[in-house]
């Protein structure tokens, strides 16, 4: 794992016990930040990825007990705060972490992740035997490990474009879970729940204004703690509220300008490169774009191989490329990922809203109009008028919980039991994907709908897609993310907020806009919410048409009996004609396929090398190709 950690290596044996990391230096470059750490007595070793920010609170009073430090490091903290208070340690650990902590002493592993999952955590228990890692590729050099696929988690990924909680595609492989730690010992191996998002009860405040303030110090409290380097950093800046505002405040707290990196697109209706210029140019940042073309999807096997499990957000192509150039210039990066979920900032909660009320229509009637709004075909466009009333129409017809399911489904139960061969069915069973969202909403205690999807997404869409994304591409371009909105302690107080004052009336976001109203443009606070989509719609009627047919139909896809290739067909030729929009279902389709062939077959060709080839990207800068991408 060289790109996760390429400054330095450690090892580490004790018997039947070994740890290995790689290191990307962040703070005290020094030799004395390497891993695996271990303390003064030799007793307890730990590895840890990524960062403790709030590590100085606790190293005074550590000094002050005794504690001996050789390094100015996060992680020497945390070691010291083990031999204190065990497995507690990581109640106080405010940072995003995946850790694997040995104590000798009591013969037992601890391994540890962050409560909001920026950090992954792959394992494996056979028998006696546990192995872990930071990506599934480094998990499966274990020759133990059976190659095989879970028809049943493949059912789940094609539901949600990746798999959620702690599934993996090769049975036997799990994530430990966000906000869990794991301890093996001799007696066992046991995992529970450190922390848990609370959503009720909810704060009282004076009056808008106050909550205003108290919001603005809490994000400034978390972007200043996330500057803490000693290496140079940056931020990505899409000219969306959330990652905007984090520029704001690091241009107010930085005491040189702030650089910035921002991907776009050839096609004007998906690149958000306007709304960054006018937020670089606010701020004064030292500013850089980029622009992705379809040739960039000749990374898709290096995404597939450091993915690990297949993964379809297509937006993983555009993340990979801003990582890459933004590696060229800095080594961490701030994001504005987290302020979404804990603010009610996606459209589907105010879509959610308004089919509670279409509801009050007799069904036959919605059922009706949903058949017909079916028969029309989907216009171009990234953000197509007609699909969403579609989508709308048809998430209407469906139980209250389930009906958010159909709103962030990628395809349907009734897609999939078409596509499946009989044989596919049958190995499924009674499985059903939908219960994993079923159990999001139960285990939450929000009382309001709109506090209970922003819980399920917490625990599902962010940590299972987004921070995935994110993590990878960075980590893939030896590039740290770090993210304010995901501080745990701002988000449990943006949790406490009333819904009504996160989603008000058409608005959503209502009570993070009023607040970041002295810091952001009227234009970038009110503009419509454009997310971070790729054209993949037009690729594949374009220049990417015939990827899909000689993927997806090729003999050996279809041998693997899954689908039906007169369904993969009509998929294809529907999209291709312009009659449907299947490009995220044909996308999700061919990862799947990519994943086969790298992690089942050992077949796949030999990854594109991103230290030896210039994909074209443009540059606004130099106007031409960008120089070969960072080593």
């Amino acid at each position: 794992m060289i790109h996760r950690g390429p400054d330095s290596e450690g090892f580490f044996s004790d018997g039947c016990v070994g740890l290995a990391f790689r290191r990307l230096s962040i703070i005290d470059l020094s030799l004395a930040g390497s891993q695996p750490m271990t303390n003064e007595t030799g007793k307890v070793t730990m590895v840890l990825n990524g960062e403790v920010y709030n590590f100085e609170d606790h190293r005074p009073g550590l000094i002050e007990r005794g504690h001996r430090f050789k390094s100015r490091t996060d992680t020497e903290v945390v070691l010291h705060r083990y031999e204190e208070v065990g497995e507690r340690v990581v109640d106080d650990m405010r940072g995003m972490f995946a850790m694997a902590l040995w104590d000798s002493e009591r013969r037992r592993i601890l391994l540890a992740r962050d409560r909001m999952g920026k950090k992954p955590l792959f394992y494996n228990l056979d028998r006696s035997c546990l192995t872990f890692a930071s990506e599934l590729s480094s998990l499966l050099c274990e020759p133990t490990i059976e190659r095989t696929v879970d028809r049943r988690a493949l059912d789940t990924y094609l539901t949600y474009q990746y798999l959620p909680g702690e599934l993996c595609l090769i049975p036997g492989v799990r994530k430990l879970l966000p906000a869990h730690l794991a301890l093996f010992s001799p007696e066992g191996f046991t995992t529970r729940r450190y922390w848990s998002l609370r959503h009720e009860p909810k704060a009282q405040f004076s009056d808008d204004q106050e909550l205003c303030d108290e919001i603005v110090v809490r994000l400034r409290e978390a972007v200043k703690l996330r500057m803490v380097s000693d290496v140079p950093l940056g931020a990505f800046l899409s000219g969306g509220v959330d990652s905007s505002a984090v520029v704001a405040l690091m241009s107010e707290l930085s005491h040189h300008p702030v650089k910035t990196f921002t991907i776009g697109f050839a096609e004007d209706d998906y690149s958000e490169l306007p709304y960054a210029r006018e937020v670089a140019r606010q701020f004064s940042t030292d500013h850089h774009e980029f622009i992705v073309r379809p040739e960039a999807v000749k990374i898709l096997p290096l995404l597939v191989r450091h993915y690990g499990n297949p993964y379809a957000d297509s937006s993983a192509i555009a993340t990979y490329y801003v990582a890459q150039q933004t590696r060229r210039h800095v080594t961490v990066a701030l994001n504005g990922d987290g302020g979404d979920e804990s603010f009610a900032g996606y459209e589907r909660y105010l879509a959610h809203r308004w089919i509670d009320l279409y509801r009050l229509v007799p069904r036959s009637l919605r059922a009706v109009s949903s058949r017909i709004l079916g028969l029309l075909p989907d216009p171009d466009g990234h953000y197509s008028l007609l699909r969403r009333v579609k989508r709308f129409t048809s998430a209407s017809l469906e139980p209250a919980d389930d009906s958010y399911l159909s709103l962030v489904t990628c395809l349907d139960r009734t897609l999939r039991d078409r596509l499946y061969t009989p044989a596919m069915r049958e190995s499924i069973g009674v499985h059903d994907s939908a219960d994993i969202l079923r159990e999001a909403f139960s285990w939450t205690n929000a009382r309001s709908s709109i506090d209970r999807m922003m819980a399920a997404d917490i625990l599902g869409y962010l940590p299972d897609d987004l921070l995935v994304k994110v993590d990878i591409a960075t980590m893939m371009n030896s590039l740290e993310g770090r993210s304010p909105f995901l501080d745990h302690v701002l988000v449990e107080f943006a949790a406490s907020i009333p819904a009504n004052l996160k989603l008000r009336g058409t608005t959503t976001k209502y009570i993070l806009k009023k607040a970041l109203s002295r810091l952001l443009p009227s234009g970038i606070l009110h503009r419509r919410k454009m997310g971070f989509g790729v054209p993949i719609k037009k690729w594949f009627r374009g220049e990417l048409s015939g990827m899909l047919g000689e993927v997806l139909l090729d003999p050996a896809t279809l041998a693997r009996g899954y689908f039906r290739r007169e369904v993969l067909e009509t998929l294809i030729q529907e999209h291709r004609s312009g009659i449907r929009d299947h490009a995220y279902r044909l996308y999700t389709l061919l990862m799947l396929e990519l994943w086969h062939r790298e992690f089942v077959d050992g077949r796949a060709r030999e990854p594109v090398d991103p230290i030896k080839t210039s994909v074209p990207i443009l540059s606004n800068h130099s106007q031409g190709l960008v120089p070969p991408p960072f080593p």
